[in-house]
């Protein structure tokens, strides 16, 4: 019988598959088997690319006979019943000791379900994030495997040779057991959802402050990308600003339809929140600004409502009405403190998921290797992602980044700033969603008291959901409909 010649398999060859392939046979000591459903695209991209020395299969038993034990297949296909479908046949296949990777965008839920369902066979199931786009997957995505710690003794060296690298270090870690790796990467790209409106509202401001034309805006961005705001997507915004239409000559972003599109990631980070109960306001906020900009019938019927009063003003010296700011350059600076101050608080309340996930799920997750890992090969990865893992390496229980030495003088010194754009953006009838939550969830996490006493008075008053005391433990319960003493609850 011939020797199985592979040591890693990829089933699923659309340009995700093909390209994590493509990185996975370039590094050395991999030899990597392929398989898809339909056998023509695998000829097609062992033909294409015949120095990578891939292994076509046509079969999933050729495909297992190919791997040499354990056998260890990256699954990249879409989401949902095709990667149970693809689950179910490889472990027709497969034999106890083996690993099936599904590297998709699953819901975290999902690859716990399947995690419990293919241990029970013997076969090792790992869910593994995989960020960075189709870029990433062929020059090196940052990976966030789950999975048993078996599993990672085998995947963790062919994971290491294929990740993106920041400061010598590869982008991968072993994040924790069954659905962590997923829920990682879910957080991930709801951070992402929120860094990207942030820079979107950041640009309409200073459009509609300034002035400036697009190609204008891609310079300053250009600029920021200079210091503590560099990262991969202010990056792109500058290249996105600066292209023009070929058909037309205008600014590409002036042709573009304004209706955000959005695969569920960020739904789901936000829905995951709510349930364990973590303020995620500045992701929920991206992700209702995209179901707004979908909503191209009510957008239209509302064109005719009032909005601010030319002239009104807004306090700031930054002009208000609708008018332009009364000082560019001042306002520019102004948007880019305020744009840093609402990332960082993007960013906090994404840790802070992971953190209270950890908790819900029983994984260990080492946030600041988290943040490691974020700084090259994903979508996020910044500039700051290393002082995010500093500030959890200082202090592994900090109870909240914003507190961290690093971020709290960045607050500091933008706050101001920040306020300012706010209030100009209000005045002027420029939504800035994500900002304004951001700045008001930042001012309800240092006051000293919140109107919630109030809610819970009154949750008490309709329903009798009794409340607790500032100066006296235990559980109360004031008699509304009756004489309006209060008794203590059992």
């Amino acid at each position: 019988m011939t020797e199985p010649a592979a040591n890693i398999g990829v089933v699923g060859l659309a340009v995700m598959g093909s390209n994590l392939a493509r990185n996975l046979a370039s590094r050395e000591g991999n030899t990597v088997a392929v398989f898809n459903r339909t056998r023509a695209r695998t000829d097609e991209l062992v033909a294409e690319h015949p120095e990578a020395g891939f292994v076509p299969t046509g079969s999933y038993a050729e495909f297992a006979a190919a791997l040499r034990r354990p056998r260890t297949a990256i699954v990249m296909v879409k989401a949902g019943a095709p990667t149970d479908a693809v689950i179910d046949d490889l472990l027709a296949v497969f034999e106890p000791g083996d690993i099936i990777v599904d590297g998709g965008n699953a819901l975290f839920t999902d690859t716990i379900r399947r995690e419990k369902a293919v241990r029970a066979t013997g076969v090792n199931f790992v869910g593994m994030g995989v960020s960075g786009g189709e870029e990433g997957a062929l020059l090196g995505p940052s990976l966030m495997p789950g999975g048993p710690d078996e599993s990672w003794a085998t995947l963790g060296p062919i994971l290491h040779s294929i990740a993106a690298v920041a400061d010598g270090e590869p982008c991968v870690t072993h994040v924790g057991h069954d659905g962590a790796g997923h829920f990682v990467k879910m957080v991930h790209n709801g951070i992402e959802y929120a860094d990207m409106q942030l820079i979107a509202e950041a640009y309409d401001l200073i459009r509609r402050g300034t002035g400036k034309t697009p190609a204008e805006i891609a310079d300053v961005f250009a600029e920021w990308n200079r210091g503590e705001l560099e990262s991969y997507l202010i990056e792109i915004t500058a290249e996105v600003l600066r292209q023009t239409d070929a058909a037309t000559g205008a600014p590409l972003v002036d042709v573009i339809v304004d209706q955000a599109g959005a695969k569920g990631t960020g739904g789901w980070t936000v829905q995951t929140a709510i349930d364990l109960g973590v303020p995620v306001s500045g992701i929920a906020e991206a992700v209702f600004a995209r179901a707004l900009s979908s909503h191209p019938g009510q957008r239209k019927a509302a064109r005719g409502l009032p909005g601010p009063s030319t002239g009104s003003g807004s306090g700031s010296g930054n002009g208000g009405g609708g008018e332009p700011a009364e000082d560019p350059d001042r306002f520019i600076e102004d948007v880019r403190l305020a744009l840093f101050a609402s990332k960082i608080v993007a960013y906090s309340q994404g840790f802070d998921e992971i953190r209270a996930g950890a908790a819900q799920y029983g994984w260990d997750i080492d946030l600041g290797a988290i943040a490691r890992i974020w700084r090259a090969g994903c979508i996020i990865r910044a500039q700051f992602l290393g002082r995010i893992a500093d500030a959890y390496a200082a202090q592994p229980d900090l109870p909240v980044l914003l507190t961290a030495p690093y971020f709290e003088e960045a607050l500091a010194r933008g706050q101001d700033a920040w306020r300012r754009t706010v209030a100009y953006a209000a005045s002027a009838g420029i939504p800035t969603p994500a900002f304004s939550s951001s700045l008001a969830y930042y001012d309800g996490l240092r006051a000293d008291r919140l109107p919630a006493a109030l809610i819970q008075g009154q949750r008490d008053f309709f329903g009798a959901h009794t409340y607790r005391r500032t100066d006296r433990p235990g559980v109360f319960h004031t008699l509304w409909s009756g004489d309006r003493t209060e008794i203590e609850a059992p």
